[in-house]
């Protein structure tokens, strides 16, 4: 790989700066998150695996709870509570009777729809004051670091 000139690469006080960034916006968002979840009857565990399946559709025990990083028995008591409150269900693999997908129901996909809106929502708020050309340039670099990143990351390279 060609190095980058200096002007091209960013130094690490950069990336420092990028770096803590990043983990506070992400922190407000979680937090602002959290805040939002409260209006609903659903953990935020239990949100981040509905939006795993709203997100990718159904799938086993096994590829959710790698997705969350949690224990597959910690996972099975996590879609049992949600099965319990009509989030999900779960339903035998048309390929292969033997497995057994999440599927995620009606009721749990409003709930993520309505938690995305009002996170959106919240986040529309806050690019009021950004020109558009700041949006466009802020949603350009976001989608491109992305792309970077998941190159390396496992979780996102199966989907």
């Amino acid at each position: 790989m060609p190095e980058k000139s200096k002007e091209q690469t960013a130094d690490m006080t950069q990336v420092e700066h990028i770096e803590k960034s990043i983990r506070m916006i992400a922190d407000i968002v979680k937090q602002k998150g959290r805040e939002i979840l409260n209006e609903f009857p659903i953990t935020p565990p239990q949100f981040v695996a509905l939006q795993w399946l709203h997100e990718f559709g159904d799938m086993t025990i096994g590829e959710l709870s790698s997705k969350m990083y949690l224990a597959c028995s910690t996972t099975t008591d996590l879609v049992d509570r949600m099965e319990k409150n009509d989030l999900v269900e779960r339903v035998k693999d048309t390929n292969d009777r033997r497995v057994v997908r999440i599927h995620l129901l009606d009721k749990g996909a409003r709930i993520i729809r309505e938690v995305i809106n009002q996170r959106q929502g919240y986040l529309q708020n806050i690019l009021e004051d950004f020109s558009k050309e700041d949006v466009d340039f802020l949603d350009k670099s976001l989608n491109h670091l992305f792309d970077e990143m998941k190159k390396d990351a496992k979780t996102w390279k199966s989907f």
